[in-house]
């Protein structure tokens, strides 16, 4: 069958963009084919720094005719349902047939070549293509990433013509723009002889085959000079959007510059130049040299290239080694005022005010993880101290890292230089978990003002949304918690960071309405006024404070859930879990995570998978009788009696439950949720039993009512572990 072969060929296409725009092209081409009807047996994209290409294979020819009934209103339906369905088939109320008492309608679509559908999809794919950034070329209305050169586009190895932004379709392309004695564009026939020229022409069309390639070439001069690539992913997949035919070389740099941190001399290639950084096998550190990927294969081995880019390299870490040596003359104390004048956000802020709440919260967090308050408190202060230096305003990156090697050039404690440095992570799933107390200390103190100041001005992730990076503060505070085994109430931490919000908004307030009655005093305003707006300026109270926590807390659960759902444990059980059970939802990250085990592991027998089934139809069966008579239900709170029982499976089962009862409490109580499960499970055989051969609605109105207190306790004794109705099966 057919192949559809597309090339969309442009001026540079930023490599941040190229991998989505692969994505968006596939998707997009995907959507209008199966619009159209058109099966296919596989759909390709593949984007690179000058074109986007996609290859679609087995479509068939045509799309033969095809007729399709459709349903539409009964025969009785008001008229303005009738005509609806009118207006979306297209159709009059002669074409409609009945059957049944209900209309439907047969649309007949009549049948068109592959190629005419192709012709006008083509262009209405690219009129809407999502690309983030886009201009316009020339006078046309058309938009695309950069000015669009040529549109390849065939068929069967038949050219598809049409024209989208100026641009007529064929079958010509290019290849390298620099490599190649004949650069010149040429005719290709299919996908197979479009890649084979390509590459003939030094360009490699997948971008999976440039990483490795360069990943190989960058190995390849690192060992031939006994070195080590150090390999950043990252790094990896930006510059093989770079270059159509990558060639890693190998560079030196001037070896004075290892005095520097290791970190900004990486950021520094990295950021800056887009280099690897190289060390000695060994790994004790970095070498003086790098790895630059060229888009040619040069003449010389890459001698004059790599000559010109260390120059570069020299001159950017020159001006690192300025930023080095003029911010070690100033201690990190010295350059908290600066912080006065650096806004945190609008409602919540400067630097500095939230460097103080991060200092007193973190001294309250200090004795709960066994760190020391006074070292939390210090390394706190100074945490975000390195943002008025030179080097972090020259590399944001590098934020907390400088920090650390500031406090130990100042020669401050090393566990206050080691909170400096860490307090940020973990930034990212992969990240390492702090685990020393002071950077614990520290770490928590910062996401957690983060997460309840954001929170409490109504900037909450919404979707895709997220801003201010709020799940990833979440995250970080729950892997800190869960990695150090830190046995620390969320709830009273989110408690003591609502107080230093709420102190902050009122000192404004006074500073504000002091600053008013001043106005007044000096005949700007009558004393009177501002004596009123400052009474009602102090009642006014933000989002309520247990609003706030109530909201932090539901958003700690799903981003839990979300890690632990990660780690293959169900989301449901999560829920259960963190539900309240007297009143109190639990809010310790580590017995929350073994109970979720624990449970998990109890549903996934016999016993646990039969005790939710009689959980639930229990539940059922109370849900009924409470709706019935909901004055009723506070009796159905009592013990049952076993004096009541008129079955011999009901005393069993109340037997039972007065024994486990007990042993489940105090499991619980000593955080054995395993043994708790297992008391559980002896209710098994009895619930069961109790349902096969017991009469729920006895005609006799005490049975009846002992019954419903059994199934009451039952389903109490359940909830005191989890809330089984949370659970899924």
């Amino acid at each position: 069958m057919p192949q559809l072969l597309l090339e969309l060929f442009s001026e540079e296409i930023p490599a941040r963009m190229q991998a989505q725009a692969g994505r968006d092209l596939a998707r997009m081409a995907e959507e209008h084919l199966k619009k159209a009807g058109l099966t296919f047996e596989s759909l390709t994209a593949f984007a690179g720094p000058r074109r986007l290409t996609l290859v679609v294979e087995e479509l068939p020819a045509e799309m033969p005719a095809r007729s399709e009934e459709v349903k539409g209103p009964r025969a009785n339906a008001p008229d303005q349902a009738i005509e609806g369905f009118l207006r979306k088939t297209g159709l009059t109320r002669a074409d409609l047939t009945e059957r049944d008492g209900t209309f439907f309608a047969v649309q007949a679509t009549a049948g068109r070549k592959t190629a005419e559908i192709i012709a006008e999809a083509v262009p209405n794919l690219m009129a809407a293509f999502p690309w983030p950034k886009s201009m316009r070329s020339g006078t046309s209305s058309f938009r695309w990433v950069r000015p669009l050169k040529r549109i390849l586009c065939l068929f069967d190895g038949a050219v598809v013509p049409f024209e989208a932004g100026g641009v007529a379709s064929g079958d010509i392309t290019e290849g390298h723009r620099f490599m190649g004695a004949h650069r010149a564009p040429f005719a290709v026939k299919n996908f197979a002889d479009y890649a084979g020229q390509l590459h003939a022409h030094y360009v490699e069309l997948d971008q999976t085959v440039r990483k490795q390639r360069i990943l190989d070439g960058a190995r390849a001069v690192c060992a031939a000079e006994n070195l080590e690539l150090v390999e950043d992913e990252g790094l990896l997949g930006e510059v093989s959007g770079l270059s159509e035919w990558p060639t890693p070389i190998l560079g030196r740099m001037d070896p004075a510059f290892l005095d520097l941190p290791p970190e900004v001399i990486r950021t520094s290639m990295r950021t800056h130049q887009k280099y690897f950084a190289v060390r000695a096998k060994s790994g004790e550190g970095l070498a003086p040299n790098f790895v630059v990927v060229a888009n040619i294969e040069p003449s010389d081995g890459g001698a004059v290239i790599a000559a010109g880019n260390a120059k570069v390299l020299s001159a950017r870490l020159a001006d690192a080694r300025f930023f080095w040596d003029e911010d070690r003359k100033t201690p990190l104390d010295a350059r908290l005022d600066k912080l006065k004048g650096v806004t945190f956000h609008a409602k919540l802020g400067t630097m500095y005010e939230r460097v103080e709440r991060i200092e007193a919260l973190a001294r309250e967090i200090a004795p709960l993880v066994g760190a020391d308050p006074d070292l939390s408190a210090k390394a706190a202060r100074l945490c975000k101290a390195d943002l008025a230096t030179g080097m972090v305003g020259e590399f944001p990156e590098l934020q907390g890292i400088m920090g650390g090697y500031y406090a130990r050039a100042e020669g401050l404690e090393p566990e206050v230089a080691d909170a400096i440095r860490d307090h940020y992570k973990p930034i990212g799933p992969s990240d390492s978990v702090p685990t020393a107390p002071v950077t614990v200390a520290v770490a928590l103190a910062d996401k957690l003002d983060t997460l309840v100041g954001f929170f409490a001005i109504d900037e909450k992730p919404t979707g895709s949304r997220d801003p201010f990076a709020l799940r990833r503060a979440a995250l970080g505070v729950i892997r800190i918690l869960m990695e150090s085994a830190c046995r620390i109430s969320i709830r009273t931490l989110l408690k003591t960071s609502q107080k230093l919000h709420d102190k902050r908004r009122n000192d404004r307030r006074l500073i504000e309405n002091f600053s008013s009655v001043s106005d007044a005093l000096r005949g700007k305003v009558s004393p009177e006024i501002r004596g009123r707006a400052m009474v009602s300026s102090l009642q006014r109270t933000p989002t309520d404070s247990s609003e706030i926590e109530a909201d932090v807390l539901l958003f700690f659960a799903d981003r839990l859930k979300v890690l632990l759902r990660d780690e293959g444990k169900r989301h449901d059980l999560v829920d259960a879990v963190f539900a309240p059970i007297n009143g109190q939802a639990d809010d310790d990250l580590v017995r929350i995570t073994r109970r979720v085990e624990a449970l998990s592991s109890f549903l996934a027998t016999e016993d646990g998978a039969s005790l939710l089934a009689g959980y639930k139809r229990a539940t059922n069966i109370l849900k009924a009788e409470e709706k019935k008579n909901p004055a009723e239900a506070q009796l159905y709170r009592a013990n049952p009696e076993l004096s009541s029982a008129a079955a011999p499976e009901e005393a069993a089962l109340v037997a039972a439950l007065r024994a486990e009862t007990g042993r489940v409490d105090r499991a619980l109580a000593a955080e054995d949720f395993t043994t708790a499960m297992q008391h559980l499970a002896h209710l098994r055989a009895p619930v069961d039993a109790f349902f096969d051969k017991v009469l729920v609605n006895d005609p006799d109105p005490a049975i009846r009512l002992n019954r419903l207190r059994l199934l009451t306790q039952v389903r109490d004794t359940a909830n005191r572990v989890a809330d089984f109705s949370l659970i899924s099966g």
